[in-house]
């Protein structure tokens, strides 16, 4: 789990800034890189591995619809003076058919297999679980676990953060006093997983038992048995079925189980797999007074997705989408990367998330290898080139008054989807990539709506494009998150049908009208605790 705040952290700690909420001050100083006027060579030439590696089977394509150009143009009589030709010679006619049959099962056999996404599904919890800024203010001040300097640090995060005053709260957090505990992690996980799939089914009307593959990923709360033999156990999923749970991987886990999933349906012939992404809010309440721990409090909130993919060539008519591509990147071999969001215990052995003051400049390099490499992937050849004759300008020739040229993004893409973690990543995400508010608008509607739900942020933000019926047949959508680790994922997806928000089921469906809201922009803060 990571927290993408509007706050830039000071490790610094004094008793005298302790007691002083003065030491809150506003600061535009740490903001996310711009990584894109900095390139490294390595991933641009990842980039192109990747693109020349899906090429091949790409190219192959003109070369045979060549040949059965060619082929067309013979007569009757052009072909039997061809087989009198080759009727009396055997060796000629073994070994080309023997070419052709091996060739042919070459590349149907190692060809990668279509991934589609059936349909997915985002779980909206009951207007009881509902946590306006008050409410959250009053349940924090009733624990009796803050200082007052501490609760007004909090509200002030919360007036900055972008969350509006609709987003959901476990019970066991709003009951006074708090009861976290196993018993009510598991009720909260039941609720969010089961609630997202039994809608899911109810969409696809894909029979349990139909499931080969289960993929769930939560950060925090991993119980055993884990998530995923609760799902077989609830569902009565069939007994060969091949299930991972993936915990302690960050909000970027979503993607990461969406390529695993990938790479299953890649081995595994006429199958469905079902990825389940969610985050457990209640035995990861902080209740110490540590300002760097207090930031995942404000910021996360109850959430969960449902997705289901399959691999069946007969299924793409009903799909919505076909996952195009995933590039996964992980700086975890740097201390400092690796550190930057770290769950641990505070000076009172109270657990808590912890960020570094780093945590901005981290996601910035993460985020630029991710997009370096995802460029030559989906860029069109045009911004490409003007891209690569900057970059070897500037690198190779070393002219470096030659303007770095930032492509344009928005020629590859009709629909972004940006983990919606914290404000400020949203906002430099924005002018780094140069995207408008209608780039924007699903990501801070999220965040706005339903607060960082973590790894299904970006299910979300999907289901809003549909519900204001943006998403029309070929359109294009890139869904990047990153997490603790650190960690920096992408995932393309190419729209098959236009989406009909009159037929769907999501969470923003009834309120739709109601959005897009205005979100005043605000300065970051600095934490002095």
């Amino acid at each position: 789990m990571t927290t993408q705040a509007p706050e830039t952290l000071s490790s610094s700690s004094s008793p005298s800034q302790e007691n002083d909420i003065h030491h809150v001050q506003v600061t535009t100083k740490k903001v996310l890189p711009n990584f894109l006027l900095s390139v490294r060579l390595k991933y641009v030439k990842l980039g192109y591995h990747y693109l020349i590696s899906s090429a091949m089977y790409i190219l192959l394509i003109p070369l045979l619809a060549a040949a059965f150009a060619h082929l067309s143009t013979l007569t009757v009589e052009d072909l039997a003076r061809l087989w009198d030709q080759l009727k009396y010679n055997f060796v000629s006619i073994t070994v080309c058919s023997s070419l052709i049959v091996f060739l042919t099962t070459v590349y149907f056999t190692t060809r990668p297999r279509k991934v589609y996404l059936v349909n997915f599904a985002c779980y909206k919890p009951e207007n009881e679980r509902m946590c306006t800024r008050e409410i959250f203010m009053h349940r924090s001040k009733l624990t009796g676990s803050f200082s007052d300097e501490n609760l007004a640090f909090q509200q002030k995060i919360l007036e900055r953060s972008g969350l509006g005053q609709n987003t959901y709260m476990p019970e066991a957090v709003l009951r006074v006093p708090p009861n976290p505990c196993m018993e009510e992690a598991r009720k909260e996980a039941e609720m969010v997983m089961f609630g997202a799939i039994d809608e899911l089914l109810e969409k696809t009307g894909v029979k349990p038992k139909d499931i080969g593959i289960l993929v769930v990923n939560c950060s925090l709360f991993n119980p055993t048995p884990s998530l995923s033999s609760m799902v077989v156990n609830h569902y009565k999923l069939r007994g060969n079925i091949v299930s991972y749970n993936l915990g302690g991987m960050g909000c970027s886990a979503g993607l990461i189980s969406i390529d695993l999933a990938k790479q299953l349906l890649q081995v595994h012939p006429n199958s469905y797999a079902l990825v389940v992404s969610m985050e457990n809010i209640t035995l990861n309440w902080y209740f110490g007074n540590d300002r760097s721990m207090l930031l995942s409090n404000c910021l996360f909130r109850v959430g969960g997705a449902a997705i289901l993919l399959s691999n069946r060539f007969s299924d793409r008519r009903r799909s919505k989408y076909q996952l195009m591509h995933t590039v996964r990147t992980h700086k975890g071999s740097d201390d400092k990367a690796y550190g930057c969001v770290f769950q641990k215990e505070d000076d009172t052995k109270r657990i808590g998330v912890a960020l570094s003051k780093d945590l901005m400049a981290v996601a910035g390099e993460a985020l630029k290898a991710n997009i370096t490499t995802l460029g030559p992937i989906v860029l069109p050849m045009s911004e490409q080139l003007l891209f690569f004759a900057t970059l070897v300008a500037r690198k190779v020739f070393k002219m470096k008054n030659i303007k770095p040229y930032i492509p344009d993004f928005k020629l590859a893409f009709e629909h972004f989807c940006i983990h919606a973690g914290g404000r400020a990543v949203l906002d430099e995400m924005e002018k780094n990539l140069e995207l408008t508010d209608w780039h924007m608008e699903p990501s801070r509607m999220t965040l706005n709506r339903f607060g960082n739900t973590s790894s299904s942020s970006l299910w979300y933000e999907l289901a809003y494009s549909e519900a204001k019926g943006r998403v029309r047949k070929g359109h294009r959508m890139w869904q990047i998150a990153f997490g603790s680790g650190f960690k920096c994922n992408s995932a393309v997806w190419k729209a098959l049908k236009t989406v009909n928000p009159a037929k769907e089921k999501n969470p923003w469906i009834d309120e739709i009208h109601l959005f897009p809201v205005e979100v005043p922009k605000v300065a970051a803060i600095k934490i002095s605790s």
